[in-house]
């Protein structure tokens, strides 16, 4: 038997980043600070964690969110009718100097707030175990955002402390390859390929420093729903860890070899740099999830028998 309110509980907390998608899809951008493409991976998220839930929702608590998914639809609409440009206006109050960060951090943050009502709403404290992953995705990247545009570029040191490391370990790798010239200086590296020369500076996001602050989030709260020994819940994180540095290297490397072999022109490299990052994390996030949940699946079952 169909769960039925269980269903149209998730088709209310999906109905905003719906809305988004549908009514203004060029927002829908993949990049992680010119747009709103996490909101497609924390839909994925939350539909993923409720799906098949035995947890009956009372009509009641449907009829509390429905209003709180309606505002937040309001909220997205009224960014069209002027208060974008109130958002933006107000990033010199607070010294803001990147203000695509600025004002896409406010849409991750209501539509965080929203999802964790709803949540919290639908399962009372139980959300943090339910179905934690889709609104600490989107806490996370707020919080990622919020960074990138208080503190831009390398003025927040501690994130940019690994970034010469990944740009050393980068110029080794082409050099061994033997795919062109390339020195690096810090954060900067000095790339001559087939199409000439091109100089890329590399801060914490393009390193992808974001993506493990991120990924340490999720996994976390993913591992709090598994319920296996601390020991194994530690080593899946360490390995996640471990793979989403390789990914940022691969990326690192991707977008140093399409300038190398591809292009040096700044607007053509620059479209790939928009979702060079975020086509090989998310995917990564979600096959470390997947694999995780076959292995500890497998295991219980061998332990029933």
């Amino acid at each position: 038997m169909q769960n039925w309110n269980l269903i149209f509980g998730i088709s209310i907390i999906s109905s905003p980043i719906l809305f988004a998608m549908i009514a203004f899809p060029d927002s829908i951008a993949w990049s992680w600070n010119e747009g709103r493409g996490g909101y497609f991976f924390a839909l994925i998220f939350v539909v993923a964690e409720l799906i098949g839930l035995k947890i009956v929702i009372s009509k009641k608590k449907l009829l509390i969110v429905i209003p709180l998914a309606l505002a937040t639809i309001a909220y997205l609409v009224s960014l069209e009718y002027g208060l974008r440009e109130y958002i933006i206006e107000s990033a010199e109050l607070f010294n803001v100097q990147l203000i695509y960060s600025w004002t896409w951090m406010w849409d991750f943050v209501v539509m965080a707030i929203f999802i964790v009502v709803a949540l919290s709403i639908f399962f009372g404290k139980r959300w943090i175990r339910i179905a934690p992953a889709g609104p600490i995705f989107l806490i996370g990247t707020a919080i990622i955002l919020s960074l990138d545009a208080f503190f831009p570029y390398d003025t927040l040191g501690p994130l940019q402390y690994i970034v010469p490391y990944f740009v050393q370990a980068n110029v080794w790798i082409i050099t061994t390859l033997d795919l062109g010239t390339a020195v690096a200086k810090d954060n900067v590296m000095f790339l001559r390929g087939d199409h000439g020369s091109m100089a890329l500076q590399v801060f914490w996001p393009s390193a992808g420093v974001h993506s493990i602050i991120i990924f340490s989030l999720v996994i976390g709260a993913f591992m709090l729903k598994l319920n296996i020994p601390r020991n194994r819940k530690a080593i899946y994180f360490i390995l996640g860890i471990i793979g989403t540095i390789g990914v940022n290297l691969i990326r690192i490397f991707s977008l140093s070899w399409y300038a190398l072999k591809v292009t040096t022109d700044p607007v053509a490299w620059e479209e790939y740099h928009k979702i060079a990052g975020e086509i090989m994390f998310l995917p990564w996030l979600f096959a470390f999830i997947f694999v995780v949940i076959i292995i500890e699946s497998r295991r219980l079952k061998k332990s029933e028998k």
